[in-house]
């Protein structure tokens, strides 16, 4: 598993921007993000280069930031590549939360993170199914 931080934004003009420069002037990468809103707030949800750094950071400058455990899968590059890895999640009974991608140029498959109500269950059922999970050592490397 993999730890991405959410940060809680006001639903008001430059505010992720605000955000992303906060992380761009503590040096730190974003490796992937997801933006979901409502018409009050966000939540900017984000794998990065070093989430103790980035937390810091951005509370000092007043945002509110949980950690929280993604699963970060390949998935094959092609049509229905996708599909057949939440599969194995809908054969398993397991309730997908939320999904978002990364892009690579490193490697010839599609990555996604993935957020569950039962990770133990569903990294027990991607293993089974010979699914290729990585861990934030490899995320550094694409």
């Amino acid at each position: 598993m993999v730890k991405q931080i959410s940060v809680f934004i006001e639903n008001k003009e430059g505010r992720i921007k605000e955000a992303i420069d906060i992380l761009a002037k503590a040096d730190i990468n974003i490796r992937a993000l997801s933006v979901a809103d409502t018409s009050k707030y966000g939540i900017l949800r984000l794998i990065v280069s070093d989430n103790e750094k980035a937390i810091e950071a951005l509370e000092n400058e007043g945002f509110i930031v949980k950690e929280s455990e993604v699963i970060v899968i390949s998935v094959p590059d092609k049509p229905n590549g996708l599909n057949s890895t939440l599969a194995i999640l809908d054969n398993e009974n397991i309730n997908l939360e939320y999904i978002y991608a990364f892009v690579s140029s490193q490697i010839d498959e599609a990555i996604v993170a993935i957020k569950v109500e039962d990770n133990e269950k569903a990294i027990n059922a991607f293993e089974a199914n010979n699914a290729k999970l990585l861990k934030k050592e490899d995320i550094e490397k694409i």
